[in-house]
């Protein structure tokens, strides 16, 4: 029987980042499922209580989040797409609740320090420190907390019934979170893939990485993300978490081939369609030659 609406499982509650990013993947009629943590996230789609899963996999000012690239290759669930959200955060209270009013700011650690500079003009007030920043604003909402702000998204505001006091008060106006999205095997949809998230080990040698990485430039691969994880227990040895992205699958699918022969338990997470921000494209303009059709590669995973 088909589902009316995707479920679709973030870390968070509603009006979340993470909400605010599959709304921008799968649009807002979807099923929302809540989980306290990125863990409960991939354990809800894997009994079948989510059809997808959306998780920040790095932001722009703090960097990549490390634990969520050890539950990627634990789970072995596919990356099928793809989001970038702005980080755009507000200073948000009760309706009617004046600035001069406010004694504590609530939101979760991460939000607290990208307003620091903000923060930093009004030292009287208390910082509190939460889990999330859409369940501080909820709880504004719950406890009709009349002395205290919370620091959260739009959505966030709009969700709990808060009025915006201050609007974009992060220090840096160009922030962002990227997310990944990830379902089972059963629900991948057929797509014209031209971007990829690989991970791999090389042997301890000199230059055994650096081979690697000129296939991808040899060949006119782009590789747009590069991180590195210790193996758990065993000495020198990496997993190497690779994103690339290419024009002609041709030229991917000879890369793939040769970076096989220098590498060891080889991974494709994932094969997807490479975000684009409508803001930033440029005009279309129609192509004077038929687009070159897709062909599929192979899985190769180990």
């Amino acid at each position: 029987m088909k589902k009316d609406k995707p479920r679709v499982a973030i870390q968070g509650i509603k009006a979340s980042f993470h909400e605010q990013a599959a709304f921008e993947y799968f649009g807002e009629n979807i099923e929302t499922v809540e989980c306290d943590s990125f863990k409960q996230t991939f354990v809800a789609l894997e009994r079948d209580e989510a059809d997808y899963l959306v998780m920040a996999i790095e932001n722009s000012i703090a960097g990549s989040i490390l634990p969520n690239y050890s539950l990627l290759l634990g789970y072995n669930f596919p990356v099928v797409g793809e989001v970038y959200l702005p980080i755009q955060l507000h200073l948000m209270a009760l309706p009617g609740v004046k600035f001069e009013q406010i004694k504590n700011v609530t939101s979760h650690p991460m939000a607290i320090r990208q307003c620091g500079d903000f923060l930093d003009e009004f030292p009287h007030l208390k910082i509190v420190e939460s889990s999330d920043t859409a369940a501080c604003a909820k709880r504004i909402q719950d406890e009709q907390l009349t002395d205290t702000v919370a620091i959260a998204n739009a959505l966030a505001a709009k969700t709990y019934g808060l009025d915006i006091i201050e609007r974009r008060i992060e220090s840096n106006k160009k922030n962002y979170t990227r997310f990944l999205i990830l379902t089972t095997h059963e629900n991948v949809t057929k797509q014209t893939p031209n971007k990829a998230s690989l991970c791999f080990q090389v042997s301890n040698q000199v230059g055994a990485l650096a081979k690697v990485l000129n296939i991808f430039a040899d060949l006119g691969v782009n590789m747009s993300k590069i991180q590195s994880m210790p193996v758990l227990g065993k000495r020198h040895e990496y997993n190497f978490y690779v994103d690339v992205e290419w024009e002609d699958n041709k030229q991917y699918d000879a890369a793939i081939k040769q970076v096989l022969k220098y590498t060891h338990n080889f991974n494709i997470l994932g094969e997807y369609v490479r975000y684009e921000d409508e803001s930033e494209k440029a005009p279309e303009v129609k192509p004077e030659k038929p687009v070159r059709k897709y062909i599929s590669v192979k899985k190769l995973n180990k």
